[in-house]
C-alpha cells in the first residue's frame, strides 16, 4: 500500500467511525427516533433561551435552526442550547434558493458557497451534525442536466472539503425545485459523491404531488440522515394543496412509520409546520408520539351516537 493510499484509507476509516452515530442502523438495532422542532415554530417574541426552554418543556428533544450570520446571535444560540439541554441537531442552510449552486453566474454560486460555509461553521459551533442543502434549482435558465452537473461539481470542489474538515454531514433535500423528482434520482445523486459526508435529508411531505414518502424511505434507506415532518391535503385536479397539522392531510402516517422501521431509521424527526403557543406545541408533540408509536397522529373521531 503506498503512502498516499494509506493516508486516504485512514482518513476514510476515521470519517466512517465519526459517522457511526449518524447512520441508521439495521432494523434489529434501531431505536425510537428523536423529536425536534424548527426554530420558527416557537414564539418569536421570546428570547432564545426561553424558546429553547419552552421546546424542552413541551416535550421536544432537539431543534433545527437556520443559518446565522451574526456571531453574537450564534453565541446566544449556543448558550441557550447549553443551559436548557435542548440540542441543536441540524442547520437549515438559507441561501440555496436565492443563490442556487446550479446558477451559471459565478457570483451567484460564490454567494451560495459562502452561505454554506457559514452554515457549516454554525453547525460546528452548535454541535449540530448536519446541514440541510437544497442542491440545485431547475428553471428556464438552468436545465435539469446543468442543475445536476453544476451543483455536484461545486459541492465536490468547494463545499465537501470543509464539511469533511468540520465533520458535518451535508444533507441533500428534495423539495419543490423541479429537481430530484424520484427516490431513484435522489439516491443516485447522493451516491455519486461516494462520501460519508453527503447524505439524504428526507421531507415526508415534499413529494406527495408525485410520489409516496414510504416509497422514498424504502429506496433511500441508510442514506437518510435527517427527516422533516409535515402534512398536506391535496387538490390534485387543480394542482393545489393546503398545509395541515400532522395527521390531518393525505400522508399515510402508519405506513411511513413502518417504512422507517424497515430501514432502521432512528435519527431525528423535525416538525416543519405552523408554529404556536405552548398548548399548541404540546399537541404537536403528542401527534409525533402517536406517529412514532405506529398510529395516526390524530386519533379517529368517535362514532356519533
Amino acid at each position: 500500500m503506498t503512502t498516499i493510499n494509506r493516508r486516504a484509507f485512514l482518513e476514510s476509516t476515521a470519517a466512517l467511525s465519526a459517522l457511526a452515530a449518524l447512520r441508521p442502523r439495521g432494523v434489529a438495532a434501531a431505536g425510537r427516533p428523536k423529536k425536534a422542532v424548527l426554530l420558527y415554530m416557537l414564539p418569536k417574541e421570546m428570547s432564545y433561551r426561553d424558546r429553547f426552554q419552552l421546546a424542552r418543556d413541551v416535550g421536544f428533544e432537539g431543534i433545527e435552526i437556520g443559518t446565522e450570520t451574526d456571531s453574537r446571535v450564534a453565541d446566544e444560540i449556543k448558550d441557550a442550547s447549553t443551559k436548557t439541554g435542548l440540542r441543536v441537531h441540524s442547520v437549515m442552510n438559507s441561501d440555496h434558493w436565492k443563490f442556487p449552486l446550479s446558477s451559471a453566474d459565478p457570483a451567484v454560486v460564490g454567494r451560495s458557497v459562502a452561505g454554506m460555509e457559514t452554515s457549516l461553521r454554525n453547525a460546528k459551533l452548535w454541535g449540530a451534525e448536519v446541514v440541510l442543502l437544497v442542491p440545485a434549482v431547475v428553471n428556464p435558465e438552468t436545465s435539469y442536466r446543468d442543475a445536476w452537473t453544476r451543483s455536484q461539481k461545486v459541492i465536490k470542489e468547494r463545499i465537501l472539503p470543509l464539511a469533511q474538515e468540520l465533520k458535518v454531514v451535508v444533507g441533500i433535500e428534495e423539495v419543490w425545485n423541479k429537481f430530484l423528482l424520484s427516490p431513484l434520482e435522489h439516491a443516485r445523486y447522493v451516491d455519486d459523491f461516494a462520501s460519508p459526508w453527503v447524505k439524504a435529508y428526507l421531507d415526508v411531505g415534499n413529494m406527495v404531488f408525485y410520489g409516496y414518502p414510504q416509497d422514498w424511505i424504502r429506496t433511500l434507506g441508510p442514506r437518510i440522515v435527517r427527516v422533516h415532518l409535515k402534512d398536506f391535503q391535496l387538490d390534485r385536479p387543480n394542482g393545489k394543496f393546503n398545509w395541515k397539522n400532522l395527521g390531518e392531510g393525505d400522508i399515510d402516517w402508519p405506513e411511513v412509520r413502518k417504512a422507517f422501521d424497515e430501514v432502521g431509521y432512528d435519527g431525528w424527526v423535525t416538525t416543519e409546520i405552523e408554529g404556536g403557543d405552548a398548548a399548541y406545541l404540546k399537541d404537536v408533540v403528542a401527534r409525533v408520539d402517536r406517529f412514532l408509536a405506529g398510529q395516526r397522529p390524530v386519533p379517529p373521531a368517535a362514532p356519533k351516537a
